[in-house]
This record gives structure tokens, sequence and C-alpha cells, in this order.
């Protein structure tokens, strides 16, 4: 077994939680990894990227350009139709998923 299964939880959801993140709003690379470094899911603006490469490789987000008031142009990025469906589909899954989960771990014996 591994001894950091929190890293090994991260890495199985890390996607969905960004393609939930996506869905509320368009964000910009650094503005998605400050929510989600501040939430534990990842450890830097560098684990980031390749996410997102792999997201829109799979037609999952798309990007666009918007300029700042502040600074360079942004890359803002936002789901896709199939980022949605893709989103859907998990949350359909993961609430019986966390349920067995909890029950098998979770610590009380209901015999």
């Amino acid at each position: 077994m591994t001894a950091d299964v929190g890293a090994q939880l991260r890495k199985g959801v890390v996607e969905y939680c960004i393609l939930g993140v996506l869905s509320r709003e368009a964000m910009y690379g650094w503005q998605l990894s400050e929510t989600l470094i501040e939430r534990g899911l990842i450890a830097s603006i560098g684990t980031l990227y390749p996410v997102l490469s792999r997201l829109r490789a799979q037609g999952l987000v798309t990007t666009h350009d918007e300029q700042s008031d502040t600074g360079p142009v942004r890359k803002y990025y936002r789901l896709t139709e199939a980022g949605t469906q893709q989103l859907d589909s998990f949350r359909t899954q993961w609430g019986p998923f966390t349920r067995t989960v909890t029950e098998l771990v979770g610590g009380t014996d209901n015999d």
C-alpha cells in the first residue's frame, strides 16, 4: 500500500474537481491554481498545466484569451459541452461511490 493515500485520492479526482470549478465560471490558469492550492488539491501551478493540457486534448475544456487590466492577455479555461457531460457522469457516480467507501471504511460497526 502507498504511504500517502491522500496523494492517490487527489490524483484520482483532480481532473473532475477542475471541471467542477470551471462549470461555475471560466478562469485563467493562475486563478484556477489558487483555488485548487488553497483546498489542497494540487501542490503548485506547475502541476496544473499538464492536467489542463490533457483536458484540452480530450475536448473537455477550451480556452480563450482576454485582455487584463493589470497585465498581459490571460488565457481563460472553460468547459465544453463534452466537459459538462463528463462532469455530469462523474457526479452521478461519485455519490454512490463515496457512500460505499464510507460504509466499508467508516469505522463504525453496524451489526
